[in-house]
């Protein structure tokens, strides 16, 4: 009997462990990004064919091949206040958590800028 209970125990312990476990972050659409990204990035990170207004007068990094994670999380950094840039904090803010995903996810494409 005892060891029965452990046993009942133990399983219960591994499922609740299983329904409280965080599922992965989703992974973004880059060609639902794409859209986003034209209106609202491009005009100060560019796309292919375009550049910055005043490229001389502010520094804008450029976002093309960065890594989808460190997108999304400079992105809600703005949004919640961890990071600060006043133009930055009022667009990230607009975001839903998707349009973070699939705005990160297009700049991280291998193939962006490229047709399709």
């Amino acid at each position: 009997m005892k060891k029965l209970l452990i046993a009942a125990l133990t399983v219960s312990s591994m499922l609740s462990a299983i329904a409280n476990a965080q599922a992965p972050a989703a992974k973004g659409d880059a060609n639902a990004g794409k859209a986003k990204a034209t209106a609202i990035c491009s005009g100060c990170h560019g796309m292919p064919g375009t550049k910055s207004a005043y490229p001389e007068v502010y520094q804008v990094p450029k976002i093309a091949g960065q890594s989808e994670a460190y997108l999304v999380a400079a992105l809600k950094g703005y949004r919640e206040g961890n990071r600060y840039h006043q133009t930055m904090v009022g667009l990230a803010s607009a975001l839903t958590e998707k349009e973070i995903r699939d705005i990160a996810a297009y700049y991280a494409d291998p193939a962006f800028g490229k047709a399709k």
